[in-house]
C-alpha cells in the first residue's frame, strides 16, 4: 500500500532503473586544503542537497511494481563514505578510484536514498555518487554549484555566461521560411530513419575502440585529458561561426584518428565513419541554473532528466594526410545540420512517447541497442568560469563521469576556471592505454592551435 506522500518517478527516472540502462553519475571535486569530516557534515546539512525532496526520499515499489519516491528521515553518516586507504598520488589515484566505482556492478544501496559522498582523504577530494534517476548532469551540477561560493567574493554564487542550444533554436524559429521548413522536415525524417536503422540493423565497423553487448560489466580504466579554454577559443576563431562544441568534436575526431593510427591503421580505410552518442541539454535557460529555478514547476530549467541525444559521426583520417583544421570544418558542418534538424529535441520527444506507451523495458532495450551499435559516448557540462570554494575550501578541479556502458570509450567533459577536463573512461581489456588516448586528444588541440598560429 502506498503512502499519500509518495511521488511517482518520471518516465526518464524509470528508464535509468532498468538493468541495461541503470546509471550512476560521479562528480569529483578536488579541494586545495585537507578535508575536515565535521565540516563536510555541516556543509551537507546546510546544503541544497538535503533540501531537495529527491535526496530525502527512498525508492519503493507498490503492489503493481510501479516505482515511487517516499520521503524519509536522512542519516548523513550512512551516506558519507570515508576512504583512508592509500591510493597512487595525483590524478592517477583519483582516476583509479573512479574507475572502480564505474563498473556496472558497483551500484548504490536501495535501502537508503540513492546518493553517497565518498571522501578521499589522501587526495582532498569529494566524490558525489548520485543515481541518474534523480536527475541529469545539468541538474546535479547545478545543485552542487549552489553549495559553492566565488573564491574572490565569498558571499556570491558562481556565475555562468553561456549560450545554449535552445538559444540557437529560438533564433532559427524567429527567421523561419518555407525553404528552411522543408529542409528541417527532411532532416527530421532522415534522423528518424537513421535512429531506427541504428536500433535494429546498422552498426559501426569493428575497430580498436569498439565495445558491444556485455562490455558494461568489464573492468574499467580512466585518464584525464586537460585543455585550456583559451586554446579552444583560439582554434574556434579560425573558422567563422564555429563554437567551443565544434572544437570539442573536432578534437575527438582527430584524437581517435591518432589513436587508431598507432593501434590499428592496417585495414582501416581513410574516411571510415565511427559514430558516437552526444548528450544535449534541452532546457530553455542557458547553462547551469540555481536550484531554486530548477525546482519551479513553471521554469524552463526544470529539475530532472531533460536531455536529448544526437548521433555524432566522426571520421578516421590518417594523421599525416589531413590539415588539422579540416577536422573543425567537418565538425562544424555536421553540428550545423544537427541543429537544423532539432535532432536532440526530437530524440527526447520520441523517447518520452516510447516510455509512456510501451514502457521502460522496451525503451531500455532500444537505448541498449543504439549503444551496442555505436562506438562511444560524449557529454559536456560547462562549469563556473571563475574559481570557487566549497565550505571555505578552494576548489582545484571539477570532473564528472558515469557508470559503464556497452561502449568501450566514454568521454565526459567539465569546464572550470579556464580549463576543461575530459574524463576518458575505457574498458581496459579493449583500450588498455587510456593515458595515451588522452594525450592523443590533447595533442589534437595543440596541433590545431599551432596551425592557426602559423596562419596568423
Amino acid at each position: 500500500m502506498g503512502s499519500e506522500h509518495d511521488e511517482p518517478l518520471t518516465p526518464a527516472g524509470r528508464l535509468f532503473l532498468q538493468p541495461e540502462t541503470k546509471q550512476i553519475v560521479h562528480c569529483a571535486i578536488g579541494l586545495k586544503n585537507p578535508i575536515q569530516i565535521e565540516t563536510v557534515k555541516q556543509e551537507i546539512n546546510n546544503s541544497s542537497l538535503i533540501e531537495h525532496p529527491r535526496f530525502r526520499s527512498l525508492l519503493v515499489r507498490d503492489r503493481n511494481g510501479i516505482e515511487h519516491w517516499r520521503p524519509i528521515q536522512i542519516d548523513i553518516d550512512s551516506h558519507l563514505i570515508i576512504i583512508d586507504e592509500p591510493l597512487p598520488e595525483g590524478d592517477a589515484g583519483v582516476n583509479l578510484y573512479l574507475s572502480d566505482l564505474s563498473i556496472q556492478s558497483n551500484g548504490l544501496s536501495m535501502e537508503k536514498p540513492l546518493w553517497e559522498i565518498h571522501v578521499l582523504m589522501s587526495h582532498n577530494c569529494l566524490v558525489f555518487r548520485i543515481h541518474h534517476s534523480l536527475g541529469d548532469g545539468i541538474s546535479l551540477m547545478s545543485m552542487l554549484i549552489a553549495s559553492c561560493r566565488k573564491l574572490n567574493k565569498p558571499h556570491d554564487l558562481p556565475t555562468l555566461h553561456l549560450q545554449s542550444s535552445a538559444t540557437h533554436r529560438n533564433s532559427v524559429r524567429g527567421g523561419i521560411n518555407l525553404w528552411k521548413l522543408v529542409v528541417t522536415v527532411c532532416f527530421c525524417v532522415v534522423f528518424a530513419v537513421e535512429f531506427v536503422l541504428r536500433c535494429f540493423w546498422i552498426r559501426d565497423r569493428k575497430t580498436a575502440i569498439t565495445g558491444g553487448a556485455g562490455v558494461e560489466l568489464w573492468p574499467r580504466k580512466m585518464a584525464t585529458a586537460s585543455f585550456l579554454i583559451q586554446d579552444m577559443k583560439t582554434v574556434k576563431n579560425a573558422v567563422r561561426d564555429a563554437t567551443i562544441n565544434d572544437v570539442l568534436f573536432a578534437i575527438i575526431s582527430s584524437g581517435i584518428s591518432r589513436y587508431l593510427d598507432s593501434r590499428s591503421s592496417n585495414g582501416l580505410r581513410d574516411g571510415l565513419q565511427l559514430t558516437g552518442l552526444a548528450m544535449v541539454n534541452l532546457r530553455k535557460q542557458p547553462g547551469l541554473q540555481e536550484l531554486s529555478d530548477l525546482m519551479k514547476s513553471n521554469s524552463g530549467a526544470r529539475w530532472g532528466n531533460k536531455f536529448g541525444m544526437i548521433l555524432l559521426p566522426v571520421y578516421y583520417h590518417r594523421s599525416n594526410s589531413s590539415n588539422p583544421l579540416e577536422y573543425l570544418k567537418r565538425a562544424k558542418a555536421m553540428i550545423d545540420r544537427k541543429k537544423q534538424s532539432f535532432e536532440a529535441l526530437f530524440s527526447y520527444k520520441i523517447g518520452d512517447i516510447v516510455m509512456s506507451t510501451l514502457g521502460p523495458k522496451f525503451a531500455s532495450y532500444l537505448n541498449y541497442r543504439i549503444l551496442c551499435h555505436t562506438s562511444f559516448t560524449i557529454s559536456n557540462v560547462v562549469g563556473p568560469q571563475e574559481e570557487i570554494m566549497m565550505g571555505g575550501n578552494p576548489v582545484t578541479f571539477l570532473r564528472a563521469n558515469n557508470s559503464a556502458l556497452p561502449h568501450a570509450l566514454i568521454l565526459n567533459m567539465v569546464s572550470y576556471a579556464g580549463r576543461a577536463d575530459m574524463q576518458v573512461q575505457v574498458a581496459k581489456d579493449i583500450i588498455p592505454d587510456p593515458d595515451f588516448l588522452a594525450k592523443c586528444f590533447e595533442d589534437a588541440l595543440l596541433e590545431m592551435k599551432e596551425q592557426v598560429t602559423v596562419k596568423i
